[in-house]
C-alpha cells in the first residue's frame, strides 16, 4: 500500500499541470466549459458543454507535449471501442504553419485518418497550436438516446502533410476510456490510479473478460486436447492421462464460463455497443463446451458398440471448439486493440509441440504394431512347428 501511495503521489506530481484545475483553464477564444476530465495518458484534457435541449455538445480537446511535426486526434466510438470504428477529429500543422482540423472516420479501409464525414454531424471544427499544445474545438450532434460513449485519443508524427501511424506501445495503447457528456464537473485521474495503472472500470472489466477467456478457451483447451492425444500413447501412465485431460478441460470450462458471464455483463451494461461476431462465437463456444462436459458424463465403455460414434462426436466437437476458440481470442484482442504478438507466439509454440509430439506418437504406435506383428508371426511359426 505504501508503494501504491508513492506511485499515486509521483503520478500526481508529474502531471500537476494537467491534474489541477482543468476548469480554471483559460482558452484563447475565452470560451468557458462547464465540465472537463483529465485523461490519464498522453498529456490530454477534454472539456465540454452539454446542451440537453438539443442533445449537442461543444468540446475542446487539449493535447500537450507536441511539436509542429505531430498530429493529434480525439474520437468517439459510437458502436464499439478502440480506434477501429472511431469517429475522429484530427489536427496538425501543415507546411505553411497553419493548423488543419478535419473529421476522419476510422475503419479497416481507412486507418490513416483520411478526411471524411462521420456517423454523426460535426457542424463546426477548428484547432489552434500554441507552445507545445494543440487544441481541437468542435460542435457535436450526439447520436440519439445516449450521452455516454467510448472515446479514444492519439498522437503521431506528420510526414508529407499527412498523419502517419501512431506508436504501438506504451501510453498509445492505453489511450481509451469512456465519457458521459451529461455528467458535469471536474475529474482527475489521480484518484483512479491502481496497481495496474490508469483505471477505467469498464475497460478493466473488458480486460478481465479477455484474460479469463484467453487463458481458458485459447490456451488451456488446446493443452487439454494435446494431453489426451499424446500422453495416452505411453501405456505406463494409463489411465492417468484421462484424469489429467478431464481435469484440464473441466478447469478450462469453468474459467471460460466465468469469462462468458463477464461478457454477458459487459453486453448488458453497454447498450448500443455490439461486437456481433465476437458475441456469436462466444455463445457458440459456450454451447460446444457444455456439450463436451455432458459427453464425459455419458461416455460409453470402450467395448460398447456405440463407443466409435461417441469418439467421432467427441473429437469433432473438441477440435471445432479449439479452432473457434483461437479465432475468438484474436477477435477479442482486435476489439481491445491489444497486442496480438504474445498470443501468436503461444499458438506457434503449441503448434510446434503438437507437430513434434505427432511424430513421436506415430513412431511409438508404428513400432508397437511392428512388435505385435513379429510376436504374431513368431507364434504362428511356433504353432506350425509344433
Amino acid at each position: 500500500m505504501k508503494l501504491l501511495g508513492i506511485a499515486v503521489f509521483l503520478f500526481s506530481t508529474l502531471t500537476s499541470c494537467y491534474c489541477k484545475g482543468c476548469l480554471d483553464f483559460v482558452f484563447s477564444n475565452d470560451t468557458v466549459y462547464a465540465s472537463c476530465t483529465v485523461l490519464p495518458v498522453l498529456s490530454s484534457v477534454l472539456h465540454w458543454n452539454y446542451h440537453r435541449e438539443n442533445h449537442t455538445a461543444d468540446i475542446a480537446f487539449r493535447h500537450g507535449a507536441v511539436t509542429s511535426s505531430d498530429w493529434v486526434a480525439w474520437a468517439l466510438n459510437v458502436n464499439g471501442s478502440g480506434m477501429i470504428g472511431a469517429q475522429a477529429m484530427v489536427a496538425f500543422s501543415d507546411s505553411n504553419g497553419s493548423v488543419q482540423a478535419y473529421t476522419a472516420p476510422v475503419s479497416w479501409f481507412n486507418t490513416r485518418l483520411h478526411p471524411g464525414p462521420l456517423s454523426f454531424r460535426v457542424p463546426k471544427i477548428s484547432a489552434n497550436f500554441s507552445g507545445d499544445e494543440i487544441v481541437i474545438f468542435a460542435a457535436l450532434e450526439l447520436p440519439a438516446g445516449r450521452t455516454r460513449f467510448n472515446h479514444v485519443w492519439q498522437d503521431g508524427y506528420v510526414a508529407w502533410s499527412a498523419p502517419r501511424m501512431h506508436a504501438m506501445y506504451g501510453d498509445n495503447l492505453l489511450s481509451s476510456g469512456s465519457v458521459d457528456f451529461a455528467v458535469s464537473g471536474e475529474s482527475s485521474p489521480a484518484a483512479e490510479i491502481d496497481a495496474g495503472g490508469p483505471s477505467d472500470p469498464w475497460l478493466r472489466r473488458k480486460r478481465v473478460h479477455g484474460i479469463l477467456n484467453g487463458l481458458s478457451w485459447g490456451v488451456m483447451m488446446p493443452i487439454g486436447a494435446m494431453t489426451a492425444r499424446y500422453v495416452r500413447v505411453f501405456k505406463s501412465i494409463d489411465p492417468a492421462w484421462f484424469y489429467l485431460h478431464v481435469g484440464i478441460q473441466t478447469s478450462a470450462y469453468l474459467i471460460g464460463a466465468a469469462g462468458w458471464i463477464t461478457g454477458l455483463k459487459l453486453g448488458h451494461d453497454s447498450p448500443g455497443i455490439t461486437h456481433r461476431q465476437h458475441r456469436n462465437l462466444g455463445i457458440t463456444l459456450f454451447c460446444l463446451g457444455t456439450l463436451q462436459v455432458l459427453a464425459v458424463i455419458f461416455r460409453p465403455k470402450p467395448e460398447h458398440k456405440y463407443r466409435f460414434y461417441w469418439n467421432v462426436y467427441h473429437h469433432t466437437i473438441g477440435y471445432t471448439t479449439i479452432l473457434l476458440s483461437i479465432l475468438n481470442v484474436f477477435e477479442g484482442l482486435h476489439i481491445l486493440e491489444g497486442p496480438k504478438t504474445f498470443y501468436t507466439v503461444v499458438i506457434i509454440v503449441l503448434l510446434a509441440v503438437a507437430v513434434t509430439m505427432e511424430g513421436v506418437t506415430w513412431r511409438i504406435v508404428l513400432n508397437r504394431r511392428s512388435d505385435d506383428d513379429d510376436e504374431t508371426n513368431q507364434s504362428d511359426i511356433n504353432g506350425h512347428a509344433a
